[in-house]
């Protein structure tokens, strides 16, 4: 989009290979993808993909299965959740990736609390980062407290910044305003939308998690867009969305009618609909 790099996920079916999502990514009209990650992805061939596309291979993003385990694991769960996070760090530079996305906890209903050994886990990462050349974007995610004690752990590091996930901020985090906290260090967004909470009780849950396309839920987009605006965001705007229903979910139904590439044309035409709305100009 003119004067606006827009960006997709590349993890949006599982009948087709990446490398084809990349492609209709790439055909659709947005300029940038990202991945996830495991061990052993071939994510080079991906960069190189992006560099014959002229496309940005926008971020990685790191497993969160293990998110726990830095804080509250025994030793060798805790340094095998570190490891984990390293051996992403070197995927990110191997692959000339500049960003890789981090979740900073996994678990609801939890009543712990950041450890100590989990600021000198995440520490090793981010110092390996640093040498890697690659920045960590720690994301909004349940368990707000952690996010917090990272952020304040390495708030003088600048190889550390924040992700903006939009509908975690409203089905995790009560809809608080995370960009009045963090919106100075933002280098990453997920936008994405859903119904908010829908336990009446307040609990907090996965399922609530849809990423729905923007427009289809209840967020509000004016809003979204004066907020990255007021903290000056001027970079590529980064849409996380899901073809298919969480479980015992029916919402993103309508999506999975659609072809992968009906389903792309839909993003980008709603990724173009939310920069519209935008105030800053994006290089």
């Amino acid at each position: 989009m003119w004067k606006q790099k827009l960006c997709l996920c590349a993890n949006l079916s599982c009948e087709m290979s990446i490398e084809e999502q990349i492609r209709m990514i790439h055909k659709a009209g947005f300029e940038a993808f990202f991945t996830d990650w495991k061990s052993g992805d071939p994510t080079e061939k991906y960069a190189a993909l992006a560099k014959e596309l002229g496309m940005t291979y926008q971020s990685i993003h790191a497993p969160f299965g293990k998110s726990a385990d830095m804080w509250h694991g025994n030793e060798e769960e805790g340094t095998a959740a570190t490891d984990e996070l390293i051996e992403c760090v070197h995927a990110c530079a191997k692959s000339g990736v500049e960003i890789m996305i981090a979740h900073t906890y996994i678990g609801f209903g939890d009543d712990r609390k950041p450890t100590s050994a989990g600021l000198e886990r995440y520490g090793k990462v981010v110092e390996e980062a640093k040498k890697q050349s690659v920045k960590v974007a720690f994301e909004n995610t349940e368990g707000e407290e952690y996010l917090a004690a990272l952020m304040e752990h390495f708030k003088d590091n600048d190889s550390v910044g924040f992700c903006w996930d939009t509908g975690h901020e409203m089905c995790y985090n009560y809809s608080k305003d995370l960009l009045a906290l963090y919106g100075d260090r933002l280098i990453a967004t997920h936008l994405n939308d859903n119904l908010g909470i829908s336990d009446f009780g307040g609990r907090i849950f996965w399922t609530d998690d849809l990423h729905l396309l923007p427009f289809d839920g209840i967020a509000d987009w004016d809003d979204i867009t004066k907020r990255l605006d007021r903290c000056g965001f001027d970079g590529i705007m980064t849409f996380e969305l899901n073809i298919r229903s969480k479980p015992d979910r029916h919402e993103n139904d309508i999506y999975a009618k659609m072809t992968t590439e009906e389903y792309i044309a839909e993003c980008y035409k709603r990724a173009c609909k939310v920069a519209a709305k935008r105030q800053i100009k994006q290089k």
